[in-house]
């Protein structure tokens, strides 16, 4: 049994415990829980998802999506350790704006997701900024792969997100549950796949809760862990004081993946489903209200101005408002959506990051609510 977590080494830097903290967005991964986690010796994420706003509010000034990912990760840098940020491909309209910020603040990684970063080392040269693809399949990695290859570039490392991850899932409702999208089921393939590549880590996500899950899936080959829901139960997370209380009071039923109504992107959405703007949206009583703009799409004439949840709300929910809400940005006006991975149901209690960290090294018999 391996006692003592390895390192995990991505682009040369050597990060003293495998754990990745996800970059959980609206506004639950801001600098007090990216800082927290990188002094314990993890990486700590930031999500880059509608910082502009969440900045702004915060610091009185007016700043950009450029500035926002700037601030939030040099802030998050500011005590040590090593840190970086999650950018979604979705939030097309901020994407290459968020990462030129992170660059220049110097982020350790760039995490990017929710759709294939094809473009990621096109943007600006990272110099020493790790660039890590999300990927739910072998096939995802290969597409990177050979896309980044034309660009001089390959991947430092890359997460494989298995199903039992929160928020949005790469994977089509009827694939959630089947034995070969099992996270372990994935992991080798993926494995194989960045060693045709000149090898690189695989850092795996999704549905991982203790210790032992950790020590399993670095035998199994991985090279770390991303985790965002033992994260968002912490006193450092940004998640507002309804947020944690709901996840803490959660069961196992009370988890669902939503699809119809769902989020606005197509992709299937992990919450739970006592969240007010989800019974709302169940409802279909909800009026459309679009006016933040985060997941927007280009229309014909090269503007970003579509989006599902903007004309109807009959099979959507609407992801920005209700995501700030969760994070207290505009909850006196709008309803908050509560996104979770699959094992929320487990948490029953709100802790400080070190006694997660310690928990999670094997450093505190802290045993898992069942």
């Amino acid at each position: 049994m391996i006692e003592t977590l390895p390192p995990l080494t991505i682009k040369g830097k050597t990060i003293p415990v495998p754990i990745v903290q996800g970059g959980m967005g609206v506004g639950v991964s801001l600098y007090p829980l990216a800082s927290a986690v990188a002094e314990e010796g993890g990486v700590g994420i930031v999500s880059s998802a509608c910082l502009d706003r969440l900045v702004s509010k915060r610091t009185g000034k007016k700043l950009n999506s450029y500035a926002g990912a700037y601030e939030e990760v040099s802030l998050s840098k500011n005590k040590g350790g090593f840190a970086g940020i999650n950018i979604m491909c979705a939030l097309a309209r901020d994407y290459n704006d968020s990462v030129k910020g992170a660059l220049d603040a110097g982020a350790d990684v760039i995490i990017s997701g929710a759709g294939l970063p094809l473009t990621l080392p096109a943007i600006q040269d990272p110099k020493d900024t790790a660039l890590i693809p999300i990927v739910s399949s072998a096939r995802a990695l290969e597409i990177i792969c050979k896309k980044w290859e034309k660009l001089g570039y390959r991947p430092d490392a890359a997460v494989l997100e298995g199903p039992l991850a929160g928020g949005h899932l790469g994977f089509k409702m009827d694939q959630i549950d089947t034995e070969e999208n099992r996270l372990e089921n994935l992991l080798p393939p993926v494995l194989d796949m960045a060693n045709k590549y000149g090898g690189f880590p695989i850092i795996v996500a999704g549905g991982i809760y203790t210790f032992e899950d950790i020590v399993r899936y670095l035998k199994a080959g991985a090279g770390g862990v991303q985790m965002g829901t033992r994260f968002l139960a912490t006193e450092e997370s940004s998640a507002s004081p309804d947020y944690k209380r709901s996840v803490v009071a959660a069961t196992e039923s009370d988890i669902i993946v939503a699809h119809d109504p769902g989020s606005p992107c197509g992709l299937p959405f992990r919450i739970i489903k006592q969240s007010p703007m989800y019974v709302s949206a169940l409802s279909k009583k909800r009026t459309p209200k679009c006016d933040k703009g985060y997941v927007l799409q280009k229309d014909r004439e090269g503007k970003y101005t579509l989006c599902p949840a903007k004309q109807s709300n009959e099979h959507h929910f609407c992801i920005c408002n209700g995501l700030l809400s969760s994070a207290h940005y505009n909850h006196l006006e709008e309803e908050p959506l509560y996104t979770v991975g699959t094992n929320a149901f487990r948490v029953d209690k709100i802790v400080p990051v070190r006694s997660l960290m310690q928990e999670l090294t094997g450093k505190a018999c802290v045993p898992a609510s069942a």
